[in-house]
């Protein structure tokens, strides 16, 4: 993948079966304004070594002016960015497979990049490559989540054999914007998409997205967990990471 004029080689993220029944989503959010939020340039590290963070100065963002400020646009040069509340931390993390952003409201340990798994709150975006070592893992998700992509997952069983559930996490919600993308939230306690990029189910609900874009396909999943008085920013962070991935989808 090609991010910020830099070349990068991925690791495997785990991402296991998910589920869901879907509905069609219903009217679209009323547009905002364009409003500047503070831009958070975030460091990174991986397979080929730590990569610095990108240095872009501004962002602009259509959201709600109120809420604006509140937030801020957290960036690596390895990952796609993210609205997140303003003073959390961030690290971008890169390998095999495809890379992985988070932002917690406590600091991550850099020195153990890929030991990042989240018990808390936390937004997090993972990019999975399905032409690298990933595919197994979009594999999975295709299964669960977008039927007309079968061809995808028969090649990959064809070739590697992997475990591959069809059937749904029954607790899960899906809401289909079309057949490449679908929204989800898992509820608390539960199992579910939300669960399956090294978040730990705990008595808060998941809401995030999953995503495939382009030929192979590549996967986009965003998994959003906040504590309850900032439940408001949910729909933001995930309309804004919507937006941005079908307006500039991922490049290698």
């Amino acid at each position: 993948m090609m991010r910020n004029g830099h070349m990068f080689v991925f690791v495997a993220f785990a991402i296991g079966p998910l589920a869901v029944t879907g509905q069609t989503r219903g009217k679209a959010q009323q547009k905002n304004s364009a409003v500047r939020v503070p831009f958070v340039p975030c460091k990174a590290d991986g397979q080929i070594g730590p990569v610095d963070a990108p240095d872009k100065v501004e962002k602009f963002v259509n959201i709600d002016p109120a809420l604006a400020r509140k937030l801020a646009y957290y960036e690596s040069s390895v990952a796609p960015g993210l609205l997140a509340p303003r003073g959390w931390h961030c690290f971008g993390v890169y390998g095999s497979s495809g890379s992985a952003f988070y932002v917690k409201p406590e600091p991550l340990d850099e020195s153990h990049p890929f030991q990042a798994e989240s018990t808390g709150r936390v937004i997090k975006i993972d990019y999975i490559e399905g032409e690298s070592s990933g595919r197994v893992q979009v594999a999975q998700v295709i299964a669960r989540v977008f039927p007309k992509h079968l061809d995808f997952v028969k090649r990959v069983v064809d070739l590697f054999e992997p475990e591959i559930a069809y059937s749904p996490y029954p607790t899960d919600k899906l809401t289909y914007r079309s057949d490449d993308l679908v929204e989800f939230v898992t509820p608390p306690n539960s199992r579910g998409l939300g669960t399956e990029s090294f978040i730990k189910p705990n008595n808060e609900s998941i809401e995030g997205f999953a995503m495939l874009q382009g030929p192979s396909p590549d996967l986009l999943l965003l998994v959003v967990r906040l504590p309850p008085e900032m439940q408001a920013f949910k729909s933001q962070i995930i309309r804004q990471a919507e937006n941005e991935a079908i307006r500039e989808p991922v490049k290698r």
